[in-house]
């Protein structure tokens, strides 16, 4: 069966999660989830898939034995196409509407180093002050973990002080649950999104590379 939009239960689970984050709501509508979130989500990724490439589905469970919110359960359904570790494309479906972006999320120390010589070198680093700027002026957000002052060895002054203050850089835009999220043109907005999102992929897929660090 092909994508055919997010239907209002998606979002009615979703509303009643937050309310009630227990193991007892979820078991209790795993059907609505199955069949109103994790459905559509699959037809979506899979139809994406020709063009974005392949999507991974994150679980509905959450990690909590480090977290000191223990709630069970996300409170959203995201997929993931995968470009180099931490870096690629996103989707997005929870109460609060639909949402989609692009870039680098995670990254590691060594990473976060050459991420910010590309941003320092004028030859990689105003190309993507233009990318973001362009961005930004189509009505995206762009965002991303970010320290509050400068990065050590640059100075206040620096051109692109604001993108070298970044640890992560992605760009979004979030959708509310309007009618057209739970018709087939939802696929179609994701997928304009992307595209206007692969230059900024691109763009991290080439200086920042992935990690050469052992995994922890």
């Amino acid at each position: 069966m092909g994508f055919t939009g997010f239907p209002d239960e998606a979002f009615l689970f979703y509303e009643g999660l937050e309310a009630d984050n227990s193991k007892t709501y979820f078991a209790e509508h795993k059907r609505r989830y199955e069949e109103a979130v994790r459905a559509p989500m699959l037809a979506l990724t899979d139809e994406l898939a020709a063009e974005f490439g392949p999507a991974h589905l994150f679980r509905p469970h959450r990690d909590v034995r480090f977290a000191k919110d223990k709630s069970p359960y996300k409170t959203h359904q995201g997929a993931f196409v995968e470009r180099l570790p931490g870096i690629g494309l996103y989707v997005e479906i929870s109460a609060a509407g639909l949402y989609a972006a692009g870039g680098c999320y995670t990254q590691a120390p060594d990473q976060v180093a050459r991420y910010r010589a590309a941003v320092d070198e004028d030859l990689s680093g105003k190309p993507l002050a233009a990318l973001a700027d362009g961005l930004t002026a189509a009505g995206y957000t762009v965002d991303g973990a970010r320290l509050k002052t400068r990065p050590r060895g640059f100075g206040d002054d620096h051109p692109r002080i604001g993108l070298l203050r970044h640890k992560s850089l992605y760009a979004g835009i979030r959708f509310d649950p309007e009618p057209w999220v739970s018709t087939a043109e939802a696929r179609e907005r994701v997928a304009a999104a992307w595209r206007d999102f692969a230059p900024l992929v691109d763009w991290l897929h080439a200086h920042v590379r992935g990690s050469e660090l052992p995994r922890r």
